[in-house]
């Protein structure tokens, strides 16, 4: 979670790989999307002030519907080949970033509407949207707070959708698992707080190199350990 303040993203990179040592990918889906849940309603209420609501309109309402969508396909698809298209991506995106720090796609709103759609869908399909959701909302370079702000409420709509879906078809947890939430939650509130107070150090011109830095290994981790 202090990870995933600092770099809009993160937090549902490094438990579902980890859960998925575990629980079964139904399980493993709903118990992540469950923790990001909550991860979001944290960074939302200590980063309120800084969301672009017109961005998050534009974002927000197709990748509600691509979510729905890739949460109805999630076991359809083997999530290694997933996860490896998302990591070379990743990593194509974050090192053109480090080459050319002051390329920038048209900041449109064509740009928002595809990202959401994008950002939904995988998100729905294996439970790891956020970091491309951050590779399109950092394109707007926005304000550091605004950007974990716009970021957060994006990703509250999508889970919201996602994880009503995986419901819908039929994932659950039994009772011990859930119980489990009663210490993973706390955990992921204190997690976003020390990101936040490590945020307040970090200068805004750095921000965006170290957005591209978590892309870059990110990928990494997906193209070649997924």
């Amino acid at each position: 979670s202090a990870i995933g303040t600092i770099a809009g993203f993160g937090t549902a990179t490094i438990v579902v790989p980890i859960f998925l040592l575990i629980f079964p990918l139904p399980q493993t889906l709903l118990l992540g999307g469950i923790i990001h849940w909550f991860n979001d309603l944290a960074r939302l209420g200590l980063f309120r002030a800084g969301i672009c609501w017109t961005l998050i309109a534009a974002f927000g309402i197709p990748g509600i519907l691509a979510a729905i969508v890739g949460a109805r396909m999630a076991f359809l698809f083997p999530m290694d080949v997933v996860v490896r298209a998302i990591g070379a991506v990743l990593v194509i995106y974050g090192g053109f970033l480090f080459w050319r720090p002051r390329f920038q796609i048209p900041q449109r709103a064509g740009t928002a509407i595809a990202g959401g759609a994008l950002s939904g869908f995988l998100a729905g399909v294996s439970g790891i949207g956020g970091a491309v959701r951050s590779a399109v909302l950092s394109v707007f370079d926005l304000p550091k707070a605004a950007f974990i702000a716009t970021v957060a409420a994006a990703g509250f709509l999508i889970d919201t959708a996602r994880l009503a879906t995986y419901v819908w078809s039929g994932a659950a947890m039994d009772r011990a698992l859930a119980e489990n939430l009663l210490f993973y939650i706390p955990a992921s509130f204190a997690g976003v707080w020390i990101g936040e107070r490590i945020l307040r150090h970090i200068p805004q011109e750095r921000f965006r190199f170290i957005v591209a830095a978590f892309l870059v290994l990110v990928g990494i981790k997906f193209a070649f350990f997924p």
